[in-house]
Protein backbone atom coordinates (compact mmCIF):
# COMPACT_ATOMS: atom_id res chain seq x y z
CA UNK A 1 0.00 0.00 0.00
CA UNK A 2 1.35 3.63 -0.78
CA UNK A 3 1.14 6.63 1.17
CA UNK A 4 -1.64 8.10 -1.11
CA UNK A 5 -3.31 5.27 -0.18
CA UNK A 6 -3.13 5.08 3.13
CA UNK A 7 -4.25 8.41 3.51
CA UNK A 8 -6.99 8.30 1.57
CA UNK A 9 -8.11 5.50 3.90
CA UNK A 10 -7.49 7.39 6.75
CA UNK A 11 -9.08 10.29 5.60
CA UNK A 12 -12.08 8.35 4.86
CA UNK A 13 -11.67 6.56 8.04
CA UNK A 14 -12.06 9.87 9.90
CA UNK A 15 -15.06 11.04 7.72
CA UNK A 16 -16.82 7.82 8.33
CA UNK A 17 -16.13 8.02 12.37
CA UNK A 18 -17.18 11.54 12.53
CA UNK A 19 -20.49 10.79 10.04
CA UNK A 20 -21.31 7.63 12.36
CA UNK A 21 -21.55 9.26 15.34
CA UNK A 22 -23.74 12.25 14.46
CA UNK A 23 -26.53 10.72 12.18
CA UNK A 24 -24.87 7.00 10.68
CA UNK A 25 -24.05 6.10 7.15
CA UNK A 26 -20.03 6.49 7.72
CA UNK A 27 -19.60 2.84 5.40
CA UNK A 28 -20.97 4.52 2.59
CA UNK A 29 -17.89 6.77 2.25
CA UNK A 30 -15.20 3.92 3.47
CA UNK A 31 -16.80 1.04 1.23
CA UNK A 32 -16.81 2.95 -1.94
CA UNK A 33 -13.11 4.15 -0.99
CA UNK A 34 -11.96 0.74 -0.65
CA UNK A 35 -13.65 -0.55 -3.82
CA UNK A 36 -12.04 1.97 -5.49
CA UNK A 37 -8.36 1.08 -4.34
CA UNK A 38 -8.74 -1.90 -5.40
CA UNK A 39 -10.13 -4.33 -2.98
CA UNK A 40 -12.76 -7.31 -3.49
CA UNK A 41 -16.22 -6.37 -1.96
CA UNK A 42 -15.50 -9.05 0.67
CA UNK A 43 -12.22 -7.66 1.84
CA UNK A 44 -13.26 -3.97 2.00
CA UNK A 45 -16.83 -4.95 3.88
CA UNK A 46 -15.13 -7.14 6.18
CA UNK A 47 -11.98 -5.24 6.99
CA UNK A 48 -14.40 -1.67 6.79
CA UNK A 49 -16.37 -3.44 9.65
CA UNK A 50 -13.55 -4.35 11.96
CA UNK A 51 -11.43 -0.64 11.08
CA UNK A 52 -14.93 0.84 11.94
CA UNK A 53 -15.78 -1.03 15.59
CA UNK A 54 -12.90 1.96 17.48
CA UNK A 55 -14.54 4.80 16.22
CA UNK A 56 -18.19 2.94 17.51
CA UNK A 57 -16.35 2.98 21.08
CA UNK A 58 -14.97 6.43 20.56
CA UNK A 59 -17.95 7.82 20.14
CA UNK A 60 -20.42 5.97 22.23
CA UNK A 61 -17.79 7.05 25.26
CA UNK A 62 -17.81 10.92 23.66
CA UNK A 63 -21.88 10.48 23.99
CA UNK A 64 -21.67 8.75 27.71
CA UNK A 65 -23.65 11.92 29.55
CA UNK A 66 -26.24 11.42 27.64
CA UNK A 67 -26.32 7.31 28.02
CA UNK A 68 -26.98 8.08 31.72
CA UNK A 69 -29.82 6.34 33.19
CA UNK A 70 -30.05 4.32 30.08
CA UNK A 71 -28.37 1.13 31.26
CA UNK A 72 -31.50 -1.26 31.40
CA UNK A 73 -32.19 -0.52 28.08
CA UNK A 74 -28.96 -0.93 26.52
CA UNK A 75 -28.37 -4.30 27.65
CA UNK A 76 -31.96 -5.91 26.23
CA UNK A 77 -31.27 -3.80 23.20
CA UNK A 78 -27.74 -4.33 22.86
CA UNK A 79 -28.31 -8.17 23.40
CA UNK A 80 -30.78 -7.70 20.14
CA UNK A 81 -28.66 -5.93 18.21
CA UNK A 82 -26.07 -8.53 18.93
CA UNK A 83 -27.75 -11.52 18.82
CA UNK A 84 -28.94 -9.93 15.35
CA UNK A 85 -25.32 -9.40 14.06
CA UNK A 86 -24.22 -12.65 14.68
CA UNK A 87 -26.52 -13.99 11.95
CA UNK A 88 -25.72 -11.07 9.92
CA UNK A 89 -22.32 -11.21 9.68
CA UNK A 90 -22.53 -15.31 9.16
CA UNK A 91 -24.88 -14.73 6.10
CA UNK A 92 -22.33 -12.41 4.75
CA UNK A 93 -19.70 -15.29 4.53
CA UNK A 94 -21.89 -17.71 3.19
CA UNK A 95 -24.08 -16.40 1.05
CA UNK A 96 -24.26 -13.87 -1.92
CA UNK A 97 -25.63 -10.40 -1.60
CA UNK A 98 -27.07 -9.23 -4.58
CA UNK A 99 -30.34 -9.96 -3.51
CA UNK A 100 -30.26 -8.65 0.03
CA UNK A 101 -28.04 -5.19 -0.90
CA UNK A 102 -31.15 -4.47 -3.77
CA UNK A 103 -33.42 -3.93 -0.75
CA UNK A 104 -31.09 -1.71 0.94
CA UNK A 105 -32.15 1.67 -0.26
CA UNK A 106 -35.61 0.68 0.27
CA UNK A 107 -34.45 -0.13 3.78
CA UNK A 108 -32.96 3.41 4.20
CA UNK A 109 -35.70 5.65 2.69
CA UNK A 110 -38.18 3.99 4.72
CA UNK A 111 -35.98 4.70 7.84
CA UNK A 112 -36.11 8.66 7.06
CA UNK A 113 -39.33 8.78 6.41
CA UNK A 114 -40.11 7.42 10.32
CA UNK A 115 -37.65 9.82 11.48
CA UNK A 116 -39.01 12.96 9.29
CA UNK A 117 -42.58 12.24 10.86
CA UNK A 118 -41.46 10.53 13.93
CA UNK A 119 -43.25 13.55 16.02
CA UNK A 120 -46.14 12.64 14.77
CA UNK A 121 -45.77 9.13 14.58
CA UNK A 122 -44.53 9.04 18.48
CA UNK A 123 -47.85 10.85 19.28
CA UNK A 124 -50.18 8.56 17.29
CA UNK A 125 -48.06 5.42 18.85
CA UNK A 126 -48.38 6.71 22.78
CA UNK A 127 -50.86 5.22 25.16
CA UNK A 128 -53.90 8.14 26.03
CA UNK A 129 -52.55 9.93 28.93
CA UNK A 130 -49.71 7.93 29.78
CA UNK A 131 -46.52 8.97 26.91
CA UNK A 132 -43.95 8.60 28.74
CA UNK A 133 -44.72 5.01 28.83
CA UNK A 134 -44.50 4.39 25.07
CA UNK A 135 -42.23 1.12 25.10
CA UNK A 136 -44.82 -0.78 27.41
CA UNK A 137 -46.53 -3.45 26.00
CA UNK A 138 -45.00 -2.29 22.37
CA UNK A 139 -41.12 -3.08 23.46
CA UNK A 140 -41.41 -6.45 22.02
CA UNK A 141 -41.76 -5.01 18.44
CA UNK A 142 -38.87 -2.70 19.20
CA UNK A 143 -37.02 -5.68 20.19
CA UNK A 144 -37.68 -7.50 17.17
CA UNK A 145 -37.21 -4.57 15.16
CA UNK A 146 -33.59 -3.67 16.63
CA UNK A 147 -32.62 -7.71 16.40
CA UNK A 148 -33.43 -7.02 12.84
CA UNK A 149 -31.30 -4.01 12.19
CA UNK A 150 -28.39 -5.86 14.06
CA UNK A 151 -28.50 -9.28 11.37
CA UNK A 152 -28.18 -6.02 8.70
CA UNK A 153 -25.74 -4.40 10.74
CA UNK A 154 -23.46 -7.64 10.77
CA UNK A 155 -24.74 -8.00 6.94
CA UNK A 156 -23.67 -4.52 5.59
CA UNK A 157 -24.49 -1.88 7.70
CA UNK A 158 -24.29 1.50 5.61
CA UNK A 159 -27.29 3.37 7.59
CA UNK A 160 -27.69 0.96 10.55
CA UNK A 161 -27.80 4.65 12.57
CA UNK A 162 -30.08 5.74 10.36
CA UNK A 163 -32.61 3.02 10.68
CA UNK A 164 -31.57 2.59 14.65
CA UNK A 165 -32.41 6.36 15.29
CA UNK A 166 -35.84 6.16 13.50
CA UNK A 167 -36.90 3.13 15.85
CA UNK A 168 -35.55 4.26 18.98
CA UNK A 169 -37.39 7.61 18.39
CA UNK A 170 -40.74 6.04 17.44
CA UNK A 171 -41.13 3.87 20.32
CA UNK A 172 -39.01 5.67 23.38
CA UNK A 173 -40.26 8.75 24.46
CA UNK A 174 -36.97 10.53 25.12
CA UNK A 175 -34.81 13.30 23.72
CA UNK A 176 -33.22 12.65 20.55
CA UNK A 177 -29.86 13.07 21.93
CA UNK A 178 -30.27 10.23 24.08
CA UNK A 179 -31.75 8.34 21.64
CA UNK A 180 -28.66 8.73 19.73
CA UNK A 181 -26.54 8.00 22.32
CA UNK A 182 -28.18 4.72 22.55
CA UNK A 183 -28.19 4.26 18.77
CA UNK A 184 -24.10 4.29 19.27
CA UNK A 185 -23.74 1.94 21.77
CA UNK A 186 -26.64 -0.57 19.70
CA UNK A 187 -24.25 0.09 16.44
CA UNK A 188 -20.56 -0.44 18.12
CA UNK A 189 -22.10 -3.79 19.59
CA UNK A 190 -23.29 -4.99 15.92
CA UNK A 191 -19.96 -3.95 15.30
CA UNK A 192 -17.97 -5.53 17.45
CA UNK A 193 -19.65 -9.13 17.32
CA UNK A 194 -19.18 -9.04 13.13
CA UNK A 195 -15.88 -7.72 13.37
CA UNK A 196 -15.22 -10.42 16.09
CA UNK A 197 -16.44 -13.20 13.53
CA UNK A 198 -14.94 -11.38 10.46
CA UNK A 199 -11.35 -11.25 12.23
CA UNK A 200 -11.28 -15.48 11.71
CA UNK A 201 -12.62 -15.34 8.72
CA UNK A 202 -9.28 -14.59 6.98
CA UNK A 203 -10.56 -12.21 4.65
CA UNK A 204 -9.64 -8.60 6.28
CA UNK A 205 -6.89 -7.03 5.20
CA UNK A 206 -5.42 -5.67 9.06
CA UNK A 207 -3.31 -2.74 7.39
CA UNK A 208 -6.71 -1.38 6.36
CA UNK A 209 -8.61 -2.47 9.07
CA UNK A 210 -5.67 -0.67 11.33
CA UNK A 211 -5.67 2.50 9.36
CA UNK A 212 -9.11 2.79 9.21
CA UNK A 213 -9.35 2.43 12.92
CA UNK A 214 -6.90 5.18 13.75
CA UNK A 215 -8.92 7.10 11.80
CA UNK A 216 -12.27 6.89 12.82
CA UNK A 217 -11.30 6.66 16.32
CA UNK A 218 -10.27 10.66 15.88
CA UNK A 219 -13.65 11.36 14.04
CA UNK A 220 -15.69 9.50 16.97
CA UNK A 221 -14.03 11.92 19.25
CA UNK A 222 -14.63 15.11 17.01
CA UNK A 223 -18.43 13.69 16.27
CA UNK A 224 -19.02 13.43 19.38
CA UNK A 225 -18.51 17.05 20.56
CA UNK A 226 -20.24 17.83 18.15
CA UNK A 227 -22.77 16.12 17.94
CA UNK A 228 -24.07 16.37 20.92
CA UNK A 229 -24.01 20.35 20.62
CA UNK A 230 -26.78 19.81 17.86
CA UNK A 231 -30.56 20.60 18.55
CA UNK A 232 -33.13 18.13 17.97
CA UNK A 233 -34.39 19.66 14.85
CA UNK A 234 -31.07 19.98 12.98
CA UNK A 235 -30.12 16.43 13.94
CA UNK A 236 -33.55 15.24 13.02
CA UNK A 237 -32.99 16.95 9.14
CA UNK A 238 -29.39 15.79 9.45
CA UNK A 239 -30.57 12.15 9.66
CA UNK A 240 -33.33 12.75 6.94
CA UNK A 241 -30.66 14.27 4.87
CA UNK A 242 -28.26 12.09 4.79
CA UNK A 243 -29.87 9.11 4.76
CA UNK A 244 -31.63 9.78 1.92
CA UNK A 245 -28.49 10.55 0.42
CA UNK A 246 -26.95 7.06 1.27
CA UNK A 247 -30.31 5.92 -0.51
CA UNK A 248 -29.71 7.73 -3.51
CA UNK A 249 -26.27 6.55 -3.92
CA UNK A 250 -27.18 2.84 -3.65
CA UNK A 251 -29.56 2.70 -5.74
CA UNK A 252 -27.24 4.92 -8.35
Amino acid sequence: MGPLSALAIAGAGMAAGFINVVVGSGTLITFPTLLALGYSPLVANVSNTIGLVPGSLSGAHAYRKELTGQRRRGVVLGTCSSLGAVIGALLLLELPGTAFRHVVPFLILIACTLVAFQPTLSRWLAPSGRPTRRIGHRGQLLYVAVFATGIYGGYFGAAQGVILISLLAIFINERLQRLNAMKNVLVMLANLVSGTIFALSGHVSWEVAGILAVGSTVGGQIGGRFGRRLPQPVLRVAVVVVGSAVAVILLV
